[in-house]
């Protein structure tokens, strides 16, 4: 090449890298705007993660740590508002994109890499992903960031790669254990090419492996001090009892796939794996399957025998994105990937704005898709008016308990500031949560407690109780669609029967 030549180049690749970061700050900047603008309360499963962050720990019941480390910062510096809970998440799939960008100029060049970032940006599993934090979040952007690693790993022999490699796994370890894949990934692919072989007998490997392992170490030491109560739960997650032939399942999964990856990307994925299965592939090509198909596959699998959440194969997508944007650029499919920005592109626009309209629509069905995030703030209004009203007449509540997680997170979140302390029914010996592991009601609370319930008869927690009285229902708007039923109760006198 050419000193002219590789002028040339370093103009072509500064002008993608250019197009790349100012997109995303564009994309980074919607998201933000509608995230401050946004109508919805916490999903449950966020005000859980809140709660964690008041208790920074190296674990808890269901998820590593990572995830109340990241809103522990980001509320530290701006707030407990739901703004400030959510905001690392637009910003990490931001960072993740570029990881993407690096590793598809690393592989291709820099059109390809900048191309796969955008396309990355604007999946639409990632565009949901963004309005929300979620261990997703940190999770794809740690494998994204081992991927870039492992490529450098085998290209290269400098030890770098390998540190870097050991920190991505052991803090996408203490995101979710999700991550583990990745070693199943990468060994698909040492299978599959002999020149890589190589990594099998080399050291750089086995201390990544070493940095991970050193990594999650506390958060194993967390769960031998609680009974592996993670691990447990992650087991649990599988649901491998009851019928283990579910085809409808495995069919569903599949299908939601279309929808997380985009319908255009998605069936450039399968026409890929085809093509690959009767022609194979370029060696970057085959690198990029490997870390993106087996997760694929196992968890259709783990869905035919039980079922399995639409987002339970993500990881597979930041190889996928660039294995099918890599083909589209060197097959020269503009219109196919013209159509997929497009479409992508709208869906993310339209989601932003969705949720600054939230709870003012619903779908023809009469369901509002938003319901799961709405009527919270109300419910917890609803509580303190109870507690207000029995502290006025003189007989002050000494706890309020909650018989589901997503009313006790919901109500420690939107009732933050209330002295009234929010405790969890523990149903079994066993807690079933982490809020019946470190926060369950017991017969120590002196003195009436309002019980908060989502079911039409809590006769198993009420009959538990010398008197109990329902004080009120009510129907909470939960957006557009149906309104939440909601009962409070009055109970005195705990017998322990």
């Amino acid at each position: 090449m050419t000193i002219t030549d590789r002028a040339g180049s370093v103009r072509t690749d500064a002008r993608w890298s250019l197009l790349l970061v100012l997109s995303l700050a564009g994309l980074l900047a919607l998201r933000l705007v509608a995230l401050k603008l946004s109508a919805t309360d916490l999903f449950f499963d966020e005000a859980q993660y809140w709660s964690w962050a008041q208790t920074p720990d190296f674990g808890y019941y269901s998820k590593p740590p990572l995830i109340a480390w990241l809103i522990y910062g980001s509320t530290q510096v701006c707030g407990d508002g739901e703004f400030c809970v959510r905001v690392t998440s637009p910003i990490v799939h931001t960072l993740t994109s570029l990881v993407v960008f690096l590793t598809g100029r690393q592989l291709y060049d820099a059109r390809t890499g900048a191309l796969a970032g955008l396309a990355f940006a604007t999946l639409p599993g990632v565009s949901v992903s963004a309005g929300i934090i979620s261990t997703d979040v940190p999770l794809l952007f740690f494998w994204s960031l081992a991927l870039y690693a492992f490529v450098l790993l085998n290209a290269t022999r400098s030890w770098w790669p390998a540190l870097l490699l050991g920190v991505a796994l052991g803090l996408g370890l203490n995101a979710k254990y999700a991550i583990a894949w990745f070693v199943l990934s990468a060994l698909v692919y040492i299978a599959a090419t002999r020149s890589a072989r190589h990594l099998l007998t080399d050291a750089r490997a086995y201390v990544a492996l070493v940095i991970a392992a050193a990594l999650i170490a506390p958060n194993i030491a967390w769960n031998l001090e609680h009974k592996f109560a993670t691990f447990s739960h992650t087991a649990d997650n599988a649901k491998w009892h009851g019928s283990m032939l579910n085809p409808v399942n495995a069919l569903e999964f599949v299908a939601a796939q279309f929808g997380v990856f985009g319908p255009i990307l998605f069936a450039g994925l399968i026409l890929i794996t085809w093509r690959a299965w009767r022609e194979g592939l370029p060696e970057a090509d085959r690198l990029l399957l490997a870390f993106a198909l087996p997760v694929v596959l196992v968890i259709t699998v783990q869905a035919f025998l039980s079922r399995a959440p639409a987002n339970w194969a993500a990881v597979s997508y930041v190889a996928a994105t660039l294995l099918v944007i890599a083909t589209m650029v060197r097959d020269l499919d503009w219109a196919w990937l013209t159509r997929s920005f497009v479409l992508h592109i709208l869906l993310a626009v339209a989601l932003a704005a969705a949720t600054v309209f939230a709870g003012r629509f619903a779908l023809p069905s009469g369901v509002d898709p938003y319901a799961r995030t709405l009527g919270w703030r109300a419910l917890a209004e609803a509580t303190r008016a109870e507690i207000a009203k029995s502290a006025s007449a003189g007989t002050p509540y000494a706890a309020v308990v909650a018989d589901e997680r997503s009313v006790t997170a919901e109500l420690l979140y939107y009732m933050r500031e209330s002295a009234t302390p929010v405790l969890a029914w523990r149903s079994g010996s066993t807690p079933q949560d982490h809020f019946e592991l470190t926060r369950p009601f017991t017969p120590a609370v002196a003195g009436p407690v309002l019980l908060v319930s989502l079911a039409a008869n809590p006769s198993h927690i009420t009959g538990r109780f010398a008197a109990a009285r329902q004080i009120g229902v009510s129907q909470l708007p939960a957006g557009a669609g149906k309104p939440r039923r909601v009962t409070f109760f009055a109970l005195e006198g705990y017998n322990g029967k």
